[in-house]
């Protein structure tokens, strides 16, 4: 099928090849080999009269005609995978459908058993394939990767509707035979010790430093980092480090680790994790059965938990 001269087909190629960059990577993406996907490549290149993806360096780089298809093709080509795949109902317990989520290891740890215990409790069928999230997150919304987010309400996009889950706050952990364990954790004390903090995957600054920098002018400094938020309270047994780390999982861990919590020395908000949802998926069946398993699961997880006491 063509549409202004434009064989359709080569929608899917082209969406492969902006997206990986790389015309084998693309081929594998779609099934296809890559003397295949080298030829769909030249006829794109023909039919928008601009190379799409240029050598720079040991890379392939998209042009900037390329950067501007690349939101538009992967907008289209959701719409249809939206279209084509709705079903009239949507039944748990017949239903093998796969979902995908980007969760982080915290929320994996403090919401998802709950969601999982109650999709059992009532005979559902379907599976869930977790991953971690790398890179701006609704880009894996718009790139059909992603059924739904997890994610803090202030990175949750403003093009895609969003649902608030859960409030939590930040505690400061620390070893319970370390000195920092005695006394009242001040903001002194806090300042002049060493710190864990988890690391984005795309290797910018910890969230929480951002914050403490922006909104309080000051730094601390760094003696570990780490890639996952659970990692961050085991790291500080047996040292004089301090993890700043989110509530809920820390009193979780509490009972498994000889650590003591503290209340974090300064004024914070509490935080907030959403999930959030493609704009054009609102309607899915599928995805409204999800989002209200989600929201079942957090509504029992309770309140925010209350400021440990100082010590």
């Amino acid at each position: 099928m063509r549409f202004k001269k434009l064989d359709l087909n080569l929608l899917v190629a082209l969406d492969a090849l902006l997206t990986e960059k790389n015309v084998t990577r693309a081929g594998e993406r779609v099934f296809l080999s890559q003397s295949t996907m080298s030829n769909a490549l030249s006829r794109l290149r023909q039919y928008f009269d601009d190379e799409l993806l240029v050598q720079v360096g040991g890379r392939m780089e998209l042009t900037p005609r390329a950067e501007l298809l690349h939101e538009a093709v992967r907008d289209v080509l959701v719409r249809i995978d939206t279209t084509v795949a709705a079903r009239p109902a949507f039944d748990p317990t017949e239903s093998e459908r796969e979902f995908t989520l980007f969760v982080s290891d915290y929320s994996m740890a403090v919401l998802i058993p709950a969601m999982l215990a109650l999709a059992h409790q009532r005979g559902s069928r379907t599976r869930f394939n977790f991953k971690q999230q790398v890179g701006p997150p609704h880009r894996n919304l718009e790139r059909g990767e992603a059924d739904l987010l997890i994610i803090p309400s202030n990175f949750c996009s403003p093009d895609h509707p969003l649902d608030p889950l859960f409030d939590d706050r930040f505690v400061c952990a620390v070893w319970q035979g370390s000195p920092l364990a005695q006394g009242a954790l001040t903001m002194e004390r806090y300042l002049q010790a060493r710190h864990v903090a988890m690391v984005p995957s795309d290797g910018s600054l910890p969230v929480f430093d951002t914050w403490l920098a922006n909104d309080h002018g000051l730094s601390r400094e760094i003696g570990l980092t780490t890639y996952n938020f659970s990692a961050m309270l085991h790291l500080v047994v047996g040292t004089d480090l301090i993890a700043t780390a989110h509530a809920r999982l820390a009193l979780m861990l509490q009972g498994m680790l000889p650590i003591a919590l503290r209340p974090v020395p300064m004024s914070m908000k509490q935080l907030q994790q959403s999930m959030q949802w493609h704009k054009y998926r609102s309607r899915d069946p599928g995805l409204i059965w999800l989002r209200d398993l989600l929201r079942e699961a957090a509504a029992g997880m309770g309140p925010c938990p209350a400021e440990p006491v100082s010590g």
